[in-house]
């Protein structure tokens, strides 16, 4: 046993994206020393079975509309099993410190005299990225990367700076983008954003089921309900988006009319085992 992980230590451990293989070394130790392991609804199966057989699992999961467990609920949880003398793995998707209300969980171990330590885990906006062909930042257009949370709570509207948001040298990542895809364009393009800036929207990121859609910001809404499923969605803004490797569907050229790009929002389904259509599928429909 790693002297990192004495009995009564919490580890917040980043999951990843859902791939196994874009664990981390360190995350795929601490999952398989821990005596409990607290995990959220988007860790992928893969990467649960890396629990040990003697280990309890414990979902807590909380997906927007769903949650198991209310935050309260999950800290108590946490404290009371490393009170009680176990190894605890706290398992959430992506990088536990982006979006992962990490720390509510620090607080409530530190305030009980807890020792718990982070261990960084692949961002799906980098999941994302890479599944594209695409780089986050760009020399000369792509200068700042934000990365920004579109969950806000039921019948509230999203608070953001959107003056500052709209901004022609950065790529704006927007996590559980989704459901706010129509409020994020209109908002953006009523700050000046252009309408034919470039987005990508990643769905399942890293996962076989992935969906790879491309489009432009006054097509995001259309295309975000047209073209997306059940699963979490990633949403990428900015002329870095310009140069994603998408060859299905995608908008070709950035003047055609409205309708075009309209019909053409509705087919940008990409299947995702490779991120790239064989020769002869190039301009096929696909659905999943």
């Amino acid at each position: 046993m790693s002297d990192d992980f004495p009995v009564g230590t919490v580890w917040l451990v980043g999951a990843g994206p859902g791939d196994p293989e874009l664990l981390t070394r360190k995350a795929a130790r601490l999952i398989g020393q821990a005596s409990v392991v607290f995990h959220d609804a988007l860790v992928g199966a893969g990467v649960l079975d890396l629990i040990h057989p003697a280990a309890r699992a414990v979902h807590v999961g909380k997906r927007s509309g769903r949650h198991s467990k209310d935050q309260a609920s999950i800290d108590r949880l946490i404290v009371e099993a490393a009170l009680a003398g176990e190894r605890v793995v706290r398992l959430k998707g992506g990088d536990p410190a982006i979006f992962g209300r990490v720390a509510e969980e620090l607080d409530a171990c530190r305030a009980a005299g807890i020792d718990a330590r982070i261990c960084p885990g692949v961002t799906a906006a980098s999941a994302a990225a890479a599944s594209l062909g695409a780089s986050l930042t760009l020399r000369g257009l792509a200068r700042k990367l934000t990365f920004i949370t579109a969950h806000a709570r039921a019948g509230e509207a999203l608070d953001l700076d959107w003056a500052a948001l709209a901004d022609r040298q950065a790529t704006l990542a927007i996590y559980m983008g989704k459901a706010a895809a129509p409020e994020v364009a209109e908002q953006l393009m009523a700050a000046e954003l252009p309408g034919d800036t470039p987005v990508a929207m990643v769905e399942n990121a890293s996962l076989p089921h992935e969906r790879v859609l491309r489009t432009r910001l006054d097509l995001l809404g259309l295309a975000a309900c047209s073209g997306l499923g059940d699963g979490p969605a990633l949403l990428l803004i900015g002329q870095a988006m310009a140069r994603a490797e998408i060859r299905v569907g995608q908008v070709e050229n950035p003047n055609s009319s409205r309708q075009q790009n309209v019909k053409l929002a509705s087919r940008m389904i990409v299947p995702a085992i490779t991120g790239r259509p064989r020769p002869d599928e190039r301009f096929s429909e696909h659905h999943s």
